[in-house]
């Protein structure tokens, strides 16, 4: 007998309650308000916007953090494929603007302290904190750049880039992301999100239970190896015991080997899911041996 009935399992498939979404949807309402009324932000061009499991609307857990993008749309790094010039896109007239990544992440967390005060507002490497209260849930803000990766074409996709306080450059693409997902959960009569928060809801009983989890197992990991599992398997099965069970097993089978694997991407398709990454197929093999031993199947 397995581990967990159905209707467990169904219960872990829903979105968090939704006193928990106001919360959320406080947080984000809250930087906008910082950003949009700061002295030297609002003469600049930005948008600000949630990412992340928050805005894909794959959490799961309460008080769970959310995570919101301030980015800088005033000027853009890029990215050229080899062989192609900026003369060749028509970008080697552009100017500088004068105004750097790390000024514009200065006057972000200034936006915020001026905002939440001080003591409410804490700078990390990668992002900007701003604590929880009994009105909002604990928020990280990223303020990034646009970044263009140009193809051969002279046409480019658009992007985000940051840098850590430590130097390390991190480039992704969240708008993608959450528009492949709405995609691909429209094509699954709603269950690419429920089967992505139940994946989720399971590493976090498994660390409860005191499973030996590695860290490299991450929520953004598992929304994309839900998004790379067929579709047939979330519309071909009738419970979510099956439907579980099936996805365990094809990613179980397609990361017995790099090669079976190494074209997987992240949910918006413009990064590879296994290269450059702090996890490895290897890692993501172990685990669904320890998930599906977790779930006594």
């Amino acid at each position: 007998m397995a581990k967990y009935t159905e209707d467990q399992l169904v219960s872990w498939t829903k979105p968090p309650s939704d006193s928990e979404q106001t919360k959320l949807e406080n947080s984000e309402r809250m930087v906008r308000d910082a950003i949009n009324s700061d002295e030297k932000l609002k003469k600049k061009s930005t948008e600000t916007f949630g990412q992340g499991s928050y805005a894909n609307n794959t959490n799961v857990r309460l008080n769970s953090d959310i995570d919101i993008n301030v980015r800088y749309t005033g000027g853009y790094y890029f990215n050229l494929p080899p062989d192609v010039t900026e003369e060749d896109v028509n970008i080697a007239h552009i100017e500088s603007s004068g105004y750097s990544y790390s000024e514009f992440k200065d006057d972000v967390e200034t936006a915020l302290v001026n905002k939440f005060g001080r003591s409410e507002v804490v700078r990390n490497d990668k992002c900007i904190t701003v604590k929880a209260n009994t009105n909002r849930i604990e928020t990280d803000v990223v303020p990034t750049w646009n970044f263009r990766r140009y193809s051969k074409n002279g046409s480019y996709v658009l992007g985000a880039k940051f840098w850590s306080d430590k130097g390390k450059a991190t480039v992704n693409y969240p708008k993608q992301h959450i528009e492949n997902g709405v995609n691909k959960n429209s094509n699954t009569y709603r269950r690419f999100k429920r089967l992505t928060r139940l994946h989720r809801k399971l590493r976090y009983k498994m660390i409860d239970d005191g499973e030996n989890v590695s860290d490299n197992i991450t929520s953004f990991l598992l929304e994309c190896l839900v998004w790379n599992v067929p579709n047939r398997i979330m519309n071909d099965n009738d419970s979510w015991t099956e439907r579980l069970k099936e996805s365990i097993v094809y990613i179980y089978e397609q990361t017995k080997d790099e090669e079976t694997c190494k074209e997987w991407g992240e949910v918006s398709e413009l990064l590879y899911l296994f290269v450059g990454r702090k996890w490895t197929y290897q890692d993501v093999n172990s685990y669904m041996v320890l998930l599906w031993n977790h779930l006594e199947y």
